[in-house]
């Protein structure tokens, strides 16, 4: 039995104590998981580039090979969307933020609002968001455990991302509140505004 079938609350390890309560939660878009974490739609140009330029020089056979390729990669990709998505969920409480993911090896991490640094809001044109969180300085989370759930290319000091947000911008806002009120002595998070290629700070310095 997995880790994820026994959750005395989906998306929890175990049962909140009485003064903690669930502000939001949600999980992974598979559709965006594919477009702006796996790539696929370069993936596919790129196979479809080698397999015309295979047809272009007559080499008819490496074309065809090419495009089977082509074709399982994708495949491969669009199952490992779907495990992704189906296997994540995202909670944010009035104390911290929780997120549960694991296609082969199921993993709960947990994020306190006090250790959170700097909030970032990545917008897609899709209309969904990422939400990386950069932790203080004496807090460190492992990249490899964290990914896909991690901001790429950020090896030396991982940050967790919340993946695929379909309401994005408005889950950011409902953490900003949070954060605000849950951080001893408050503090100030900014709207986010992001675009498709912008990381957009939302510092929470007091």
């Amino acid at each position: 039995m997995m880790e994820h079938e026994i959750e005395p609350v989906p998306g929890l390890p175990e049962r909140l104590p009485q003064a903690e309560t669930v502000v939001w939660q949600g999980g992974c878009d598979r559709r965006s998981f594919m477009r702006n974490a796996l790539h696929m739609p370069m993936v596919a140009a790129y196979f479809a580039i080698l397999a015309l330029a295979g047809l272009a020089t007559g080499a008819l056979a490496g074309a065809a090979i090419t495009a089977v390729a082509g074709v399982a990669a994708l495949g491969l990709l669009s199952l490992f969307a779907w495990l992704v998505a189906r296997s994540t969920v995202y909670t944010i409480t009035d104390k911290r933020i929780v997120m549960r993911f694991g296609v082969a090896l199921p993993m709960c991490v947990n994020i306190p609002m006090t250790i959170v640094e700097t909030a970032r809001v990545r917008s897609h044109r899709d209309g969904t968001a990422d939400i990386c969180l950069a932790l203080t300085a004496d807090q460190r989370a492992g990249y490899l455990v964290l990914w896909p759930h991690s901001r790429p290319w950020r090896y030396g000091r991982p940050e967790p991302m919340l993946r695929g947000l379909a309401d994005g911008q408005r889950v950011a806002a409902l953490l900003a509140r949070t954060m605000a009120q849950a951080v001893p002595g408050g503090r100030h998070l900014a709207p986010a505004d992001a675009t498709a290629s912008t990381l957009a700070p939302v510092p929470v310095a007091a």
